[in-house]
């Protein structure tokens, strides 16, 4: 079940005006106003190697696992950024270490070939079960195999320390399953969303910075960065893991200033950063549907896909006149059964896939097509060089109401939301009882 844990930002802290310094405290620090620095700590100069524990992060774990942030961004990385990208690896680096350590102490041990598996199936997802392919990648890009081997033993172990160190301690009542189950069905038809979530805490002092930081963010997402990629690295919520991923949520689960900028945003749109209290958060609406309703989108549509070719030759105005007459010729071709005919009279080709989800065409072409009735054409679409093509809508199932979640589902998305807000407070521990060297 995905996971949908909101970040918990840092309380505000609030002074009191015309109290004395010792009542200005922050958090019980007892921190006077006014302090003088005595010296320079800039991380910024730090070579970026650690030791954990006794485990050593090196300057190349830095590099290795930095190359797979820089491969997902298709824009030019600045200097500054840079070095936040690999203040921001080495913190990540370290987390993960802490896990790994904390996982051994608990005599839970992860076989290379568990490791090698998953790794498998990365590579099975993107360089079609070429695992060769996917060491060679690692290694232009200038990251390893054995990185991305350290990091899903990280994860792999940290999930099973937690299914045996947190989760037979959640628990989630009969009553508390029931209420929810009753607060959906109260709200069919309302709107939800699947919303992805990069969260930065800030204190009032470190305010400013965190701001410029996550604009920066912003940016790089718009300039094409990966938001899933982004979210792993830098958001300091437990849905870091997931790629920042929040899940189905209807607005009134969110803090209203996120529910507002939610609620005008349409899939696919990118906003932020947007203040919290303790930190900023920036969002993006990966899709939108209606409680308990069937969503149009899954439709499975039965489609002909019928295009033509312009010559080399052709200019705008005679390729815009083509066009007219294609689609004047397919709207009144009589249906599916008589379009091979008519698009060979005209040289056009004909492709037909009967198992087409409406929510996989392109955004402008879904509404297009789900409004079309059996023999209806799309209108044209396409361009000088490729050609225009319309779709010739041949059948339709449409899906079923969704009943949503069941007992047991529902159930077990509760335990994992409480599973991964503990986790977040097991790692602050583990952070805090650490021995950390830096060099």
């Amino acid at each position: 079940m995905p996971r949908a844990a909101l970040a918990l930002g840092l309380s505000a802290i609030l002074l009191a005006s015309g109290a004395s310094a010792q009542d200005n405290s922050a958090a019980g620090l007892n921190i006077p106003e006014g302090v003088k620095i005595f010296g320079e700590n800039n991380p910024n100069v730090r070579r970026a190697t650690a030791v954990i524990n006794g485990d050593v992060v090196t300057g190349t774990d830095v590099d290795q696992r930095l190359a797979l942030i820089l491969a997902a961004n298709t824009n030019p990385v600045s200097g500054d950024e840079l070095e936040r990208l690999r203040l921001q690896v080495l913190r990540n680096l370290i987390d993960e270490t802490l896990e790994i350590q904390e996982a051994k102490a608990s005599d839970i041990e992860i076989g290379d070939a568990e490791v090698n598996e998953s790794y498998a199936r990365v590579a099975a997802q993107n360089f079609n079960e070429n695992v060769e392919a996917m060491d060679a990648y690692l290694e232009r890009i200038g990251s390893s195999p054995a990185s991305l081997k350290r990091q899903i033993l990280g994860e792999l172990a940290w999930q099973r320390l937690l299914r045996r160190n947190v989760a037979p301690f959640v628990n989630v009542s009969e009553e508390e399953v029931n209420e929810m189950l009753e607060r959906l069905r109260a709200a069919k038809g309302t709107d939800e969303y699947r919303i992805g979530e990069i969260y930065l805490a800030a204190t009032p002092e470190s305010k400013q910075q965190v701001f410029e930081n996550a604009h920066r963010i912003v940016e790089q997402l718009r300039q094409g960065g990966s938001f899933v990629a982004y979210a792993r690295q830098y958001s300091q919520a437990s849905t870091a893991a997931v790629g920042g991923d929040l899940g189905w949520i209807r607005l009134a689960q969110l803090p209203p200033e996120l529910a507002t900028a939610a609620r005008e945003m349409q899939p696919g749109q990118l906003f932020g950063p947007i203040e919290l209290s303790g930190g900023f958060s920036i969002i993006y609406l990966i899709d939108k549907r209606q409680v308990l309703m069937a969503d149009p989108r899954d439709a499975i549509l039965s489609l002909k896909q019928i295009s033509i070719s312009f010559p080399s030759t052709a200019t705008e105005a005679q390729a815009n006149k083509k066009a007219a007459e294609f689609a004047e010729a397919m709207r009144t071709a009589g249906g599916c059964g008589a379009v091979d005919s008519v698009a060979a009279q005209l040289g056009a080709q004909v492709v037909s896939n009967d198992q087409i989800r409406a929510r996989d065409l392109p955004g402008p072409l879904q509404q297009a097509v789900l409004s079309l009735s059996t023999g209806e054409t799309s209108p044209p679409f396409g361009s000088l060089d490729d050609g225009v093509r319309v779709l010739m809508l041949c059948g339709r199932d449409d899906p079923q109401t969704d009943s949503g979640p069941s007992f047991d589902q529902l159930m077990s998305q509760m335990e994992d939301d409480r599973i991964n807000k503990r986790a977040q407070m097991y790692l602050r521990d583990l952070r805090r009882d650490a021995i950390i060297e830096y060099n």
